[in-house]
This record gives C-alpha cells, sequence and structure tokens, in this order.
C-alpha cells in the first residue's frame, strides 16, 4: 500500500514537471519541489525569469493553480515561484536555451561551444553536453562537448553531478540534448585540501624533533 502511494506520488510530480516544461519554456523553467502541507500542496516552481510564471496580475499562477486542481487532481494546491541564482549552472535551463537554438536553425557545434564556454565562465567545476539524434543527414549520431572536470561513473556521477535531458523537434527529426554541470562547490571524496592550520602543525613537529635530537647530541 505505502509503494503504490509513492509510486502514485512520483507519476504525478512527473506528470505535473512535464506540464511545466511545456507551459513555461519563456520563464526559463527549471524544475519543481513539491511538498505536503496540512493545509494543502505546496509546489515551489524555479524560473529563471519568476515574472513569466506569475504573469500580469496574477494571471498566469491563477491559470496554473487551476489546472492543478482540475486536471491534476492536486489537493489544495499553492504555487510559490523561486528564482534561480544563476541560470547557466543549471543543466535544465542550459538545456532548454541548446534545444530552443537548434529549434531556431542554429548549428549544433557553435551551440554547444556556446553554452559550454557560458557554464565554464559562471564558475563550474565540469560540464559535459551531449547532442544526439539527425544533426546534419538522415544517419543519427551523437556528439560531445565537454570542459573541466567531470566524473562520469560511481557514487561522485550519481550524488554530485547534476543532469537534464531536454528535447529538440527539429524537420529531420528529434534531437537530444543531455547536460551535465559539476558546480563550483562539490566537495570531491578524493579532493585533498591542505589548510594553513595543518602546515603549521607539521612544522612545529619538525622543530620539536630538532630540539629533542639537539638535547640527544649534548
Amino acid at each position: 500500500m505505502i509503494e503504490r502511494t509513492f509510486v502514485t506520488n512520483n507519476v504525478s510530480e512527473a506528470l505535473i514537471n512535464e506540464y511545466f516544461c511545456k507551459k513555461l519554456v519563456k520563464a526559463g523553467y527549471s524544475h519543481i519541489d513539491v511538498k505536503k502541507t496540512p493545509i494543502g500542496t505546496r509546489i515551489t516552481v524555479f524560473a529563471e525569469k519568476p515574472g513569466f510564471v506569475i504573469g500580469r496580475k496574477g494571471k498566469m499562477v491563477k491559470e496554473l493553480t487551476e489546472t492543478l486542481r482540475t486536471v491534476y487532481k492536486i489537493e489544495n494546491p499553492q504555487i510559490e515561484v523561486k528564482q534561480i541564482e544563476n541560470a547557466d549552472l543549471d543543466p535544465a535551463v542550459v538545456g532548454h536555451k541548446i534545444a530552443a537554438s537548434l529549434e531556431k536553425g542554429m548549428h549544433f557545434r557553435k551551440t554547444a561551444h556556446s553554452a559550454v564556454r557560458r557554464v565554464m565562465n559562471a564558475g563550474a567545476k565540469g560540464v559535459s553536453i551531449i547532442v544526439s539524434g539527425k544533426l546534419s543527414g538522415e544517419r543519427s549520431r551523437t556528439e560531445k562537448f565537454m570542459d573541466g572536470y567531470m566524473k562520469h561513473c560511481g557514487e561522485p556521477s550519481e550524488e554530485l553531478v547534476m543532469k537534464s535531458h531536454q528535447l529538440a523537434k527539429l524537420k529531420l527529426g528529434v534531437v537530444g540534448v543531455t547536460v551535465k554541470i559539476m558546480l563550483p562547490d562539490v566537495s570531491l571524496p578524493d579532493e585533498i585540501v591542505i589548510t594553513s592550520g595543518e602546515i603549521k602543525e607539521v612544522s612545529e613537529v619538525v622543530e620539536v624533533a630538532e630540539v629533542v635530537e639537539a638535547t640527544e647530541e649534548q
């Protein structure tokens, strides 16, 4: 019974996220955070441009709230909008921009290289952009664009790397855009940092050893 509840909630959240992806493209939509409260369901929407989510005189928020209540059967939905601190470090926003550029006819290499530069200039430790599909002909292929340091496997890849997958609908077919970003404040398990305090302790140990040796010689 509990398993069914978890599955139902996750499916509902996935459907809502898909709806927001289509509805809030111009707002630079990133993701949502759904929490159950005693008075209803609070849905926090993270976007690059909160003004587009709210709409003129709150028209868009009212429309979204009504859709969640009637179509997705969310009990007393309450929408809260938060702005993304840095859109160039959000894989969903970066992926949306790449997909939009491809749909406008921009070349995939130029678009991907530009996105990589923006992400690295924003301070990311590493970025990986994978574009796959019929990019320039009838035959599908995959192109990868990388810079910086990136974990590709193991627990660090699952826990420390932010990922997003977006779709671009082109004349030749659908193109997939996968964006992976390692944020600037990520602490890697194999990363060693020596602080000034530790260096001082080592120097004190050396001084004590020298004093002991001098005493023994006397």
